[in-house]
């Protein structure tokens, strides 16, 4: 039987860390508390968010404490890490209430209760530091040197680095030197491109409280064609049902490249590493199933087993499995696809796409239905997708990137179709 950490290397989450040794020990305690930061940016996380919140929930039902800090306080500054150019600065209005959406999604992967987990916002402690104190009590221990060797300074130094971003690590830093202070934290997690914040966090923290704090960081995943884990042409899948409709999050991951199943298993669902690798090595068509799997489990995690069964229900019957017996099993504890299907869908339960009422009436073009379906992010765009085929309206195959849609062609081939994978029920309203 393997521990925590070498549970987290087999499936993939483990990049880098300080003291291997060391983490290994701390992680396979059971009591020990650790942290992700999450700077509110946006009114979402998205896909790529998933890779340390699954993380957190390893390590949570391992016995470990987690804290999810919620940066307020960094979000003003900005990150500029993985960054080519500074951040678009946000008002403070749209960070706090960012900050409120993200604390309820975090809550449905973790428990904050206080005792199990609990949450934080760092804005607490860095909206009120004195800059001079702060610069001789913490300042003091960085190096500019080693700062400037940070992988996430040196990219930002040919294009500019500006002094507000620069402060980022220092105050990133604190945050872990409050968390061991207070809540005797000695593990911070984040993704790859966080490693040198992390280092100097963990180094601040020894410096300042004689304790032994460490880091871990995730890679930052790409799919086998090398795409961004989560970006798509229409843009970003999100964990928000508003903002990415449960079908189309579940379709997301049922159309995972074949080099991916694997590797994504493990990742992105809690079944055994050894199931992951029997249901990725399977030979295609089998493989559908597998893939079936993938976008149910996770489905499921994100958005509960009601809309995981329905996005799963609506897209087999629409697009028939190459494996209609069903006779891969898994060991699940929740009832996954691969048991075979007990229920049938209609186009109801596909997502919506809202066209108005009088654009319909005066006929809609095409290309502007695939821009309020998601599948593009633009008319050119979506001139585009005409241009190289696939899109259909009902059964009838669109070609001409002109092409128009009336109210009563609407009401009679309400299914738009972007490729064999991805479609939404028009509704005029």
């Amino acid at each position: 039987m393997t521990g925590l950490y070498d549970d987290l290397l087999l499936r993939g989450f483990v990049y880098q860390c300080t003291d291997e040794k060391a983490v290994r020990n701390l992680l396979d305690s059971g009591h020990a508390v650790f942290y992700v930061g999450f700077d509110p940016t946006a009114d979402s996380l998205h896909a790529g968010s998933l890779i340390p919140i699954l993380a957190m929930m390893h390590l949570q039902k391992a016995g470990h404490k987690p804290i999810a800090v919620l940066g307020s306080g960094t979000a003003m500054v900005g990150d500029p890490s993985g960054k080519t150019e500074m951040r678009k600065m946000l008002i403070e209005d749209i960070i706090r209430a960012n900050a409120v959406h993200l604390r309820s999604q975090l809550s449905r992967f973790l428990v904050l209760d206080g005792n199990a987990g609990i949450w934080v916002d760092n804005a607490t402690w860095l909206r009120d530091l004195n800059y001079i104190d702060f610069l001789r009590d913490v300042g003091r221990h960085f190096s500019v040197n080693k700062m400037l060797a940070a992988e996430s300074y040196k990219i930002r130094l040919e294009s500019g680095l500006s002094f507000l971003e620069f402060n980022y690590m220092l105050l990133q830093s604190y945050d872990f030197y409050v968390l061991a202070r207070d809540h005797g934290c000695l593990l911070q997690m984040g993704g790859q491109d966080q490693w040198g914040n992390i280092v100097a966090g963990a180094d601040l923290v020894r410096r300042m409280t004689g304790a032994d704090a460490h880091g871990l960081t995730f890679p930052l995943l790409t799919d086998a064609s090398g795409n961004k884990l989560g970006k798509t042409v229409a843009g970003a899948v999100w964990l928000s049902a508003e903002k990415t409709a449960p079908f189309d999050f579940y379709q997301y991951w049922r159309n995972t490249e074949d080099r991916d199943v694997e590797r994504f298993l493990k990742l992105f669902t809690f079944l055994p590493v050894d199931e992951c690798v029997r249901l990725g090595r399977l030979e295609p068509p089998a493989l559908n199933r597998a893939k079936e799997i993938l976008g149910f489990e996770i489905t499921r995690i994100v958005h509960g087993d009601a809309a995981a069964a329905q996005a799963y229900l609506a897209a087999a019957a629409h697009y028939p499995s190459a494996d209609p017996d069903g006779k891969i099993e898994t060991s699940s504890t929740i009832r996954s696809p691969a048991a075979g299907r007990t229920d049938s869908a209609t186009s109801a339960d596909l997502p919506e796409a809202i066209v108005p009422r009088d654009k319909a009436a005066a006929g809609i073009r095409v290309a502007e239905l695939i821009v309020l379906a998601g599948f593009a992010p633009s008319n050119g765009e979506a001139k585009r997708l005409i241009q190289q085929g696939g899109i259909r309206l009902g059964e009838t195959p669109i070609t001409d990137v002109g092409a128009s849609a009336s109210a009563d062609t609407l009401a009679a081939s309400p299914i738009l179709r972007a490729g064999k994978k991805r479609m939404v029920r028009l509704v005029v309203r």
